[in-house]
């Protein structure tokens, strides 16, 4: 009995917050502001799955760094009364790009294995797409190394 009425709950839950829905827009491009800066373009495949395009630079004292991200993202309905734009999503992908050591004025190539997980809003009436996402990421080269900086608004104009 326990279990009959744990898998009713769950499952009430579950088609509560993660039903299924349409994208709310197909495309979107805009400016991604947080540790680093660029352009996103965000294009849906389905009306659950996109592709989220990232070409961003990060310049620090004595580095800077150049990249393009390529993200596979899922995205689910978060169902809040009063905003119907809102959705959760999470995803993977991977960066490429170049390193540059200031100090030594070398360059080298950039690679990591990136993920995903944040909120996208969709203003009804108005095209305009917000997102609020932390993308740590798994730097393979220049040096191995773990980076959970990846903190980033999106602003978009939808098309």
């Amino acid at each position: 009995m326990k279990k009959l009425l744990l898998s009713i709950v769950l499952t009430t839950v579950m088609t509560l917050f993660f039903s299924e829905t349409k994208a709310q827009y197909k495309n979107a491009l805009g400016v991604r502001l947080g540790d680093s800066y660029g352009v996103t373009f965000k294009t849906f495949l389905r009306p659950d799955r996109a592709l989220d395009f990232i070409l961003n630079v990060k310049d620090r004292h004595t580095y800077s760094v150049f990249r393009l991200t390529g993200l596979y993202e899922q995205h689910l309905p978060v169902n809040l009364e009063g905003l119907p734009g809102l959705r959760w999503y999470y995803g993977g992908g991977g960066t490429i790009g170049s390193f540059h050591d200031k100090r030594t004025d070398a360059s080298q190539f950039y690679l990591s294995a990136d993920g995903v997980i944040g909120l996208d809003y969709k203003f009804n009436g108005a095209p305009i797409n917000l997102s609020l996402d932390w993308k740590p990421a798994l730097e393979l080269t220049p040096e191995t190394d773990f980076d959970a900086r990846g903190v980033g608004l999106s602003v978009r104009i939808t098309f």
